[in-house]
């Protein structure tokens, strides 16, 4: 870059984060906001407070960088909320999409760090696991609010509580009232955090970690949001023919209550009794390498199954309004080469939602994938080395804002026809 657009990219940042910065109580804290912004922002290999504090040159203070990241008292929620407003604006969401990632830790020492899975390593690891939610559309996504995961074992009210790493809560930080919370319930939660700020994204994208789970289901359709969520190929459902039949009442004890004949199905066995004739080809978005597509890259493109079924299980059966399970739609990648289905979605959108607008919205996720890799390998998400429950929330919160302006200068130089609408 010339000394003219470095410097016009450095004013444009500048007046990105007194935007997302002004909610900051002090100067200093919007000075320090600003300074931790460009050292994540500025080439390196490691993005924790020491080597940015020695690239960042004048402003390379690394005791108030830390003290800013760590022990300084702000409320990253303000952040967050500012930059969900700027970035609603600019992405126009089609979409909130939850997901989570792992920290790989070697020590022991940080908040909520234990042995868990994570589909970072893509098994269990010693990791910590944070929680996300991103504003998403067909051209841009974003991460706006974070929740840390804190396991049972560090739960004193848990049967599971480690006394080690309890006794370690203190030291990290981790307020009194912070308990163990499954995964789902934490978007649940950040979900009306996110919404109390004004942003009221219709719906909700996950993948089957949440959508496996009717609970999360059932807490979206109470708040009024459409999903289209992942799920396992063992969930099982009624097909969405299927009747429930009462049995005649003999006259003696309690009268018999209306059940289907049939047990339930797992998913994969309905949509391969469909039959691999049932998929049709649908094409829903440009991939990034050379192909015949419109601007000259490949053209994504699978073959799909779309069911009308009735989701079984205890937590469905208690919320139904009735004997009859409620109808919801299954969607199956069946890709021309396999033998059988590949991956599995259900939805709730109307049924005459277009089969290429609900592969489009259940692939949207893959955003989220893209959004992590660049936060961690160009914008150091997983670098925070401190231990504290209030510096990683901190240390994610200005990655995201990072990110949020690197997405902003994508779409600044994007061609027109793949701007928002």
């Amino acid at each position: 870059m010339t000394p003219d657009e470095i410097g016009l990219l450095r004013g444009e940042l500048e007046a990105f984060a007194a935007e997302v910065f002004e909610p900051f109580a002090r100067k200093d804290q919007r000075r320090w906001g600003q300074v931790y912004l460009r050292g994540l922002l500025t080439d390196g290999r490691r993005k924790s407070v020491e080597p940015m504090a020695a690239r960042l040159g004048a402003d390379g203070n690394r005791q108030a960088l830390a003290n800013f990241i760590t022990t300084s008292p702000w409320d990253p929620a303000h952040i967050r909320a500012q930059l969900a407003w700027r970035m609603e604006v600019a992405i126009r969401p089609k979409a909130v999409v939850f997901d989570d990632t792992g920290f790989l830790k070697d020590g022991t020492a940080s908040a909520c760090v234990s042995r868990q899975y994570t589909g970072t390593a893509g098994k269990v690891t010693n990791c910590q696991v944070g929680v996300s939610l991103h504003l998403a559309s067909d051209h841009a996504s974003t991460a706006v609010n974070w929740r840390l995961f804190l396991p049972q074992t560090w739960d004193p009210t848990s049967p599971k509580a480690d006394p080690g790493k309890v006794a370690r809560r203190e030291r990290c930080g981790i307020p009194d009232d912070v308990g163990h919370v499954e995964k789902w319930q934490l978007a649940l939660d950040m979900l009306d955090e996110t919404r109390s700020w004004g942003i009221d994204v219709p719906l909700a994208v996950a993948d089957a970690g949440y959508g496996d789970c009717a609970a999360f289901r059932h807490g979206l359709q109470a708040r009024g949001l459409n999903y289209v969520v992942g799920i396992s190929t063992t969930m099982s459902a009624q097909p969405a023919d299927a009747v429930p039949v009462c049995e005649p009442y003999s006259g003696h004890g309690r009268p018999p209550v209306a059940k289907y004949p049939d047990p339930a199905r797992p998913v994969k066995d309905l949509v391969i009794a469909a039959g691999r004739k049932a998929a049709r080809p649908v094409q829903w978005r440009e991939g990034s390498r050379p192909g015949t597509g419109r601007r000259g890259v490949k053209r994504m493109y699978s073959r799909f199954v779309a069911l009308r079924v009735r989701p079984a299980g205890r937590e469905i059966r208690q919320a139904a309004d009735g004997p009859e399970l409620p109808k919801c739609r299954l969607l199956a990648e069946w890709p021309a080469g396999e033998s059988e289905p590949v991956q599995f979605w259900l939805s709730d959108l109307p049924e005459d939602t277009a089969l290429t607008t609900l592969v489009r919205l259940a692939k949207l996720r893959w955003r989220i994938e893209h959004d992590y890799r660049e936060m961690k390998q160009a914008l150091g998400l997983a670098h925070f080395e401190g231990r504290t429950w209030g510096g990683w929330h901190h240390h994610v919160t200005l990655v995201s804002v990072a990110h949020a302006f690197c997405t902003l200068q994508r779409l600044a130089h994007a061609p027109k026809d793949t701007a928002p609408a």
